[in-house]
C-alpha cells in the first residue's frame, strides 16, 4: 500500500469528530483521586518522509518519526552525512527524527535486503553485519538515537482478506485456511536452534556496538504468529510468540538492546488479546524493553485474526495506553496497518482517522494526569 502524501485535512477532521465521544468516554471511567506518572508518550509517525508527509505530521501535532525505508548502501544512504542531512531535513518542518529503519525488512527471505545474515552464508554475512555496525555507529554520530528492524525467513504470512465495518477490506490470516506450498523456503529447513544461533550470532556482534554508540536497536516480532514445534513452511518461528521475546531481549543484555513493539502482532499471538495483552505491554515496559509501539488492533487472536481500525478490535486500546503509562513508556506510539477503504486507495483517510485517535487518547490521558 503505497503511504505517501496520505493525509489530507478533510480526514483529520472527520477523524477528530469520530474520537470525540470515544474520549470523553474514556475520560469519565478515569478514577480522578489516583495518582498517576507523567504521560511521557508522543504520537509517532513511519514509512515516509517525503516534504508532503512532513508538513501534514506538524499539522497535526505529530512531531516525532521514524524515517522511511534506506538503502543498504553504507555510501549512498548510511553516511553520517547523509544521515544528518536526512535529520536536518525532518528537522527543519518542526519534526524530530527518533529511529531510521535498517535494512532488515519484514521482506521473505529471497526479497531481502541482506539475506546471507539469516543465511548464515560467509563470508557475505560477516561483510554484511560489518555493515549493520558502521550504520549503528553513523546513525549515533548523526544524532539518531534508535534504528529498527526485523529477523524474519517468511516475511509477513496473510490468508485472503475479510469484509469489516462499512465494508472496509481487512488483512487477515486463518491458519487452517493456509497453503504451505512448497512445504519449505530456500532456507530449508530452520529448527528453533538454528534460528536461535543465528539470531545470537548476529546479537553478540551488534549489541556491543549498540551500547557503545548510544543507539537503540529495536527488533520487530514475527508477524503473525505460528504453531510452536511446527511453524511455517520449515521455519520453526521463535520470533512469533511471548516466551521467545523474553528469551531474545534477554539474550544479550544491553539497555539499547528491545523492541520495536508492534501491539497488532503481538495480539495475534494470544488466545484471548483482549484479556491477556495488558500483562505483557507491563511485562516489556517495566523492563524498559519496549522501544517504540505500533498501535494496532485486531480482532480474533492465535492463528485466527483480522486487523480492524483502533477503535473496532477486541483491545481496549484506552486501557492499552494507560497500561504503557503506568509501566513509564516514553516513546512513539504509532499507526500501523490500517484497512482498505473504498474511495481511500493510499489509506489516506484511514492513517489520518488513526493519528486522530491517538492524539484523542493521548489528550484524555494528559487530562487525567
Amino acid at each position: 500500500m503505497k503511504r505517501r502524501d496520505f493525509l489530507t485535512s478533510a480526514a483529520v477532521g472527520a477523524a477528530s469528530l469520530g474520537l470525540a465521544r470515544h474520549a470523553t468516554a474514556a475520560a469519565t471511567t478515569a478514577s480522578a483521586s489516583k495518582s498517576r506518572p507523567p504521560l511521557l508518550m508522543k504520537a509517532g509517525h513511519q514509512h515516509d518522509h517525503s516534504e508532503n508527509t512532513l508538513r501534514a505530521l506538524a499539522a497535526f501535532g505529530v512531531t516525532n518519526i521514524c524515517s522511511g525505508h534506506l538503502s543498504r548502501e553504507i555510501d549512498k544512504d548510511w553516511t553520517v552525512d547523509s544521515l544528518t542531512r536526512l535529520r536536518k531535513h525532518v528537522e527543519s518542518f518542526g519534526v524530530k527524527l527518533d529511529a531510521v529503519p535498517l535494512p532488515l525488512s519484514s521482506a521473505y527471505i529471497t526479497k531481502a535486503e541482506m539475506p546471507e545474515i539469516l543465511l548464515a552464508k560467509d563470508p557475505e554475512r560477516e561483510r554484511a553485519i560489518d555493515d549493520i555496525c558502521t550504520m549503528v555507529r553513523n546513525a549515533g554520530k548523526a544524532g539518531i538515537p534508535m534504528v529498527k528492524y526485523n529477523f524474519t525467513f517468511i516475511g509477513v504470512v496473510r490468508t485472503e482478506r475479510t469484509i469489516g465495518r462499512g465494508g472496509a477490506s481487512l488483512s487477515s490470516f486463518d491458519y487452517s485456511k493456509s497453503k504451505q506450498e512448497p512445504p519449505l523456503t530456500e532456507a530449508g529447513r530452520i529448527t528453533e536452534q538454528i534460528y536461535w544461533d543465528r539470531i545470537e550470532y548476529f546479537l553478540k556482534r551488534v549489541v556491543p556496538v549498540a551500547h557503545e554508540s548510544k543507539v537503540k536497536i529495536a527488533l520487530h516480532p514475527q508477524d503473525p504468529s505460528m504453531p510452536k514445534n511446527q511453524g511455517w513452511r520449515g521455519v520453526e518461528t521463535v520470533l512469533g510468540n511471548v516466551d521467545g521475546l523474553k528469551r531474545f531481549v534477554n539474550t544479550t543484555p544491553s539497555e539499547y538492546h528491545g523492541l520495536n513493539f508492534c501491539q497488532g502482532t503481538v495480539s495475534e499471538m494470544l488466545a484471548k488479546p483482549g484479556e491477556e495483552i495488558y500483562d505483557v505491554i507491563r511485562h516489556f515496559a517495566t523492563q524498559k524493553k519496549i522501544f517504540n509501539v505500533h498501535f494496532r488492533n485486531i480482532r480474533g487472536g492465535v492463528l485466527k485474526f483480522e486487523e480492524t481500525m483502533p477503535d473496532d478490535g477486541d483491545v481496549d486500546m484506552p486501557r492499552a495506553l494507560r497500561t504503557y503509562r503506568d509501566a513509564g513508556y516514553d516513546g512513539l506510539i504509532m499507526p500501523d496497518h490500517v484497512p482498505q477503504i473504498v474511495g481511500d486507495p493510499n489509506g489516506q483517510k484511514a492513517f489520518a482517522f488513526c493519528f486522530g485517535y491517538i492524539q484523542a487518547l493521548l489528550e484524555t490521558l494528559r487530562r487525567e494526569a
